[in-house]
């Protein structure tokens, strides 16, 4: 029976920043709705003002929340890298190396034909995370190519 090594991966402290700024733009945005009506600017604002702009801040939250969806899911046959808003499945084979380089913000895939892709899963503001991370993808790699 051989073991079935799956590695996910997250980043941390993006996805907390996400995550405070989303709820802080709802906070601000809807603060601002409530005061639109009791504010003496010479415009008259409706309820339907107040909804639109906490239907702004609904949408501003939401697009900062994209910030905590890069994952990386990788098994024995390949990685999947889900970044901003693009998924891509690369198989190990297609894969020359992971690294991460010096001053780097995320680590990358080197591809063949000096191309790259970003994985924006592994963040250096995470740290140790990420040097557990690119290990854990390393040793993915090296075990399907059989080094």
């Amino acid at each position: 029976m051989t073991e079935q090594t799956t590695v996910l991966i997250r980043p941390r402290r993006a996805a907390w920043m996400a995550s405070a700024l989303a709820v802080l733009l709802l906070v601000v945005f809807t603060v601002v709705a409530v005061l639109l009506r009791g504010s003496d600017t010479g415009v008259i604002f409706q309820v339907s003002d107040q909804v639109a702009m906490i239907g702004v801040g609904v949408l501003l939250a939401g697009a900062s929340l994209l910030f905590a969806a890069p994952r990386v899911k990788a098994d024995a046959e390949g990685i999947d890298v889900r970044n901003v808003l693009v998924s891509r499945r690369f198989a190990w084979g297609d894969v020359l190396s992971v690294s991460f380089p010096d001053g780097a913000s995320f680590a990358r895939l080197e591809l063949p034909d000096d191309e790259y892709y970003s994985v924006l899963a592994v963040q250096a503001v995470d740290r140790d995370r990420a040097v557990e991370a690119v290990r854990a993808l390393r040793k993915l790699h090296k075990a399907a190519r059989g080094e």
